[in-house]
């Protein structure tokens, strides 16, 4: 097979991660409407990721945030967002780059997107690595739902996840 020189995979990444960027610009703009809410799974060691040390010695690889009822000056850039979210009762801001995302999940639509490691991370395996599947991704902050974990069981219940897998040549 040719070698990609256009890197079509990290173009099509991109692409991705700007629904992410959308969808928080319009909850920092209108607020969530009806029943939309956000699950954010991000590497917490990836670079530029700056969020309380306790919370990264909790989750140490990988964590997820929920974006619901509870959160406060969502700021968002071409490459981060940063967010306000109660961890036991304590404010805490969080700076996460769009590069260190790795899954989004909105449960009220049964919406999902999952992202391979991008060059340049602490934990990148280069550009054609394969997306690692997640499962049961610890979720932090006090504004959970009693919705089912995002992506607890990539085979099971969730019908709208995209992944690069299924475009590649294998």
């Amino acid at each position: 097979m040719a070698q990609d020189l256009m890197n079509y995979n990290g173009l099509v990444e991109n692409a991705l991660r700007g629904v992410v960027r959308t969808a928080l610009t319009q909850a920092a703009e209108d607020g969530l409407p009806g029943n939309h809410h956000f699950y954010i799974g991000f590497r917490t060691g990836a670079d530029d990721v700056d969020i309380p040390d306790y919370l990264k010695d909790r989750y140490p690889d990988e964590m997820t945030i929920v974006v619901q009822h509870q959160f406060w000056g969502l700021d968002i850039t071409g490459e981060w967002f940063e967010i306000t979210l109660s961890f036991n009762k304590r404010q805490e801001r969080l700076h996460i780059p769009f590069a260190a995302i790795t899954s989004f999940f909105d449960p009220s639509v049964q919406f999902g997107l999952q992202f391979q490691a991008q060059a340049g991370d602490d934990d990148a395996e280069g550009d054609n690595a394969p997306a690692e599947p997640v499962n049961a991704l610890p979720v932090a902050a006090d504004d959970q739902t009693d919705d089912e974990p995002p992506m607890a069981e990539n085979d099971q219940g969730v019908d709208n996840v995209v992944t690069l897998d299924q475009f590649r040549n294998k």
